[in-house]
């Protein structure tokens, strides 16, 4: 950033250091800087000093003294302008210093209040197993494999939270995201609660502020904050909850009242407002936390008194890092998660099920995966402190009413409406209903999110077990009647994405002699790329030679590939893969890899997991991944986010600029993932010369991902081939691209979809694998991660 007023002229980087930012000094008091060297054409002999600025450093010239004034000079005289050390030392107020937890005769959870608060807040067994008890157990995010094959929230049969319908950004091409694990050091959790004073003036009262290092908060820690003298710091807590007697009309009315009554008590010099639902009861239904979040955040900033405050929310809806970073992201600068604390006690006190593991450890691991979570998620924007985004609506909307948008979430982006909140407070009586008929004999149900339950049981899964056996049975009898079975269990569905709400009308019929060859529409088919390590040796030479028998393409994925393979077989198999992949890790990226490609493909983003890199554990590293990858075996491969040679537009030209210099005969395809404005990326994309662009969908499967990108990041790919079309279109740059999609494609008609939408080229990944014969296990116990699913002696599956 370049800076002047008059008198002082400067620059400064931001703290991370992504841009280049050097100067010259010359004899004559010259100084030139800019992001490349040698921007201004002037004599080398006279220049007395070159340098480059570091991650936030700061560089300023005084015209009026005709000084240049360095980083250590500048900062050195800011920081003695005023006693700031004294005031922070004087005002500031430590949490964890004064926080002291609970005793030992703290009194135990009662089972029977904890299961009634756990229905009311739409937690179910699942949930208790596949995301808690990992962070509880290890300290980091469940992780789960297969992508997401179940409904949007808006097309569920079954009540989900609010949190369901907001989609996660991220950074694709248009800014650069950060590396939250090698780049730790930038990254920051600590904030601040309390009024927040002018930045044109400087006294102590501006230092007047509660430290806390995460915005995680036990409950003793909410407990000190409540209990904190100074009045500067005074606290009240604020019910989030409604009548069960209004019906849905009380949520609507109960949001009123609460921004109303937040105003009066700001106005009165409340500088921290706790908003808790833990008078949730028989009577009172909990109004959903982001919401009450969202309404009063906005409320307090079209009353110009945002500023005055912070927020703080006491919620029995919060426990994975999703529901953190979505009340974050839209206003709460705290959470204290308290039923997700309870849920980890009594199971403690039970000791049925984190082993022998204590309580204060395993609070810790909950709250450190938790944390990790958060700042991978904050990363993903190449946002490097919560402080910023705070309040920042880093969120794309999908399925949510303009209604509930403007109201709660202004400013935040949907192209698909849906809920209202009558739909919304009728979740919510449902929820309460059920956990109320008897309490007595109240139990969770059993979920079905994550994993398949037999017996239709729990959540739709697109690739249920019907859809599986009828494939297979059709690839071993290779009957007509057994693939229209197949087709028909497809087709006789639940909706899952958008496009099963589409219909397709019927026109005058065309002669078949008009209609291109089954040989050409072949040549439009590729498979996803799926790397070794997520697939075995046999299931990715299978895929290879497949494609190419039919004159399709495979992709090789971000894992490179045995140059063996490179020469077509005696028996006439060709199982090099045409598409040759490469990510940011560049794993078994070599000339000869690029050289025998027929495309290679720029991996940006994947709908499983985009903004962050893809995972192999360290036990799924063998031997031949290490040689392959220029690895050692059981060392985890995490590739960095795309930033470290890609943070513009112009560095991706340059990227496919180089790789066509290595291989000019192979086309360029850059990989995007469909979410709101992925069409004037892919104008950039066009723009810089590639020749395919792919938008992903947000279910493509997996070998391994964060359970909360899995289930909360992306977006439908026929939104994104859509809005990509039409874009290009506009910008007269269509006939420069073909565009291709992928993401839970089954049947002919997902094809027919894409291709009335704008694609030309069609993507099959967990189809493909399933019809070579994989057993279909989505989110799989760790251990399994990230293949597709165990490796036997009988059968070597993918």
């Amino acid at each position: 950033m370049v800076f002047s007023d008059g008198r002082y002229i400067g620059a400064t980087l931001d703290r991370n250091g992504l841009r280049p930012a050097r100067y010259i000094r010359y004899e004559d008091g010259l100084v030139v800087m800019g992001s490349e060297a040698g921007v201004v054409p002037l004599d080398e002999s006279k220049v007395v000093e070159k340098g480059r600025l570091g991650p936030g450093r700061i560089l300023a010239i005084d015209t009026l003294e005709g000084k240049l004034l360095t980083d250590s000079e500048i900062k050195n005289q800011v920081a003695q302008a005023k006693p700031y050390d004294k005031w922070c030392e004087e005002q500031i107020f430590s949490l964890t210093q004064h926080a002291k937890p609970f005793g030992p005769n703290h009194k135990p959870v009662n089972l029977i209040d904890l299961t009634v608060k756990q229905i009311t807040f739409g937690w179910d067994d699942e949930e208790i197993k596949v995301i808690l008890q990992p962070m509880v157990e290890k300290g980091v995010e469940a992780v789960g494999s297969m992508g997401d094959d179940t409904p949007l929230s808006v097309l569920s049969r079954q009540p989900r939270l609010l949190y369901g319908y907001f989609r996660q950004r991220f950074a694709q091409v248009t800014n650069p995201p950060i590396d939250s694990i090698r780049e730790k050091v930038v990254m920051s959790l600590s904030t601040t609660l309390g009024n927040s004073n002018s930045w044109l003036e400087e006294s102590p009262e501006h230092a007047k502020k509660v430290a806390i290092d995460s915005p995680f908060i036990l409950d003793y820690e909410l407990e000190a904050i409540k209990q904190i003298p100074d009045p500067a710091f005074r606290a009240e807590s604020f019910d989030t909850v409604f009548s069960a007697q209004s019906g849905p009309e009380g949520l609507s009315k109960s949001l009123d009242k609460l921004c109303l009554e937040i105003e009066s008590a700001v106005d009165k010099g409340v500088t921290i407002l706790i908003l808790s639902d833990r008078k949730a009861s028989k009577q009172n239904v909990p109004v959903p936390m982001m919401l009450a979040v969202g309404a009063v955040h906005h409320h307090l900033i079209n009353a110009g008194k945002r500023l005055r405050c912070s927020i703080v929310c006491e919620t029995g809806e919060a426990r994975d890092v999703h529901h953190f970073a979505c009340l974050i992201g839209y206003g709460a600068t705290a959470v204290n998660p308290y039923i997700a604390i309870d849920t980890i006690r009594e199971g403690i006190e039970m000791g049925s099920n984190y082993g022998a593991i204590e309580l204060d450890q395993a609070l810790a691991n909950y709250r450190q995966a938790i944390e990790k979570g958060l700042l991978k998620i904050i990363s993903k924007m190449g946002i490097s402190t919560i402080k910023s985004y705070r309040g920042a609506q880093i969120f794309e909307a999908v399925g949510v009413s303009r209604e509930v948008i403007d109201r709660c979430f202004f400013g935040t982006s949907t192209q698909i409406e849906g809920i209202s909140m009558l739909d919304i407070a009728r979740d919510a009586l449902r929820r309460h209903s059920k956990a109320y008929v008897d309490p007595e004999t109240a139990q969770l149900e059993e979920g079905g999110n994550y994993k398949v339950l037999p017996g239709d049981r729990g959540e739709f899964h697109a690739f249920n077990k019907k859809v599986v056996q009828t494939m297979h049975k059709f690839l071993r009898t290779g009957k007509r009647e057994e693939f229209l079975a197949y087709m028909e269990s497809v087709k006789q569905r639940d909706p899952v994405s958008p496009r099963d709400l589409l219909q397709v009308k019927s026109g005058k019929s065309i002669p078949v002699n008009e209609v291109e060859s089954v040989e050409s529409i072949r040549q439009r088919f590729t498979t996803a790329g799926m790397s070794l390590g997520a697939l075995s040796p046999e299931a990715h030479e299978c895929l290879a030679i497949a494609m190419n028998s039919i004159g399709g393409k495979s992709n090789s994925g971000e894992g490179g590939e045995d140059k063996e393979r490179y020469q077509t077989r005696d028996n006439g198999d060709n199982p090099s893969s045409a598409i040759k992949q490469i990510a940011s890790g560049r794993f078994g990226v070599t000339p000869e890899y690029l050289a025998s490609a027929k495309e290679i493909e720029i991996k940006m983003a994947q709908g499983a997991k985009p903004g962050e890199g893809g995972q192999l554990p360290g036990h799924k590293v063998t031997p031949l991944i290490a040689k392959l990858r220029y690895s050692v075996p059981g060392v985890p491969l995490i590739s960095p986010p795309p930033h470290h040679d890609i943070y513009s537009i112009e560095d991706l030209a340059q990227l496919i600029y180089d790789l066509k210099q290595v291989n000019p005969r192979a086309k360029v395809c850059v990989k995007l993932v469909s979410s709101a404005g992925v069409g004037t990326v892919a104008a950039g994309v066009a723009k810089a010369y590639a020749d395919v662009v792919l938008i992903s969908g947000h279910d493509g499967g997996t070998g391994a991902s964060p359970q909360s990108s899995i289930k909360y990041a992306g977006g439908p790919w026929e939104i994104g081939v859509a809005d990509a079309h039409q874009t290009l279109m506009l910008n007269d740059l269509r006939s420069r691209i073909v565009l291709r999609t992928d993401g839970g494609m089954k049947t002919g008609m997902d094809i027919v979809m894409a291709a009335l939408l704008g694609a030309e080229e069609f993507n099959f990944g967990t189809a493909a694998l399933v019809a070579a014969g994989m057993r279909h296990v989505p989110s799989m116990p760790s251990e399994y991660l990230p293949g597709r699913c165990r490796h036997t002696k009988k059968r070597n599956c993918v």
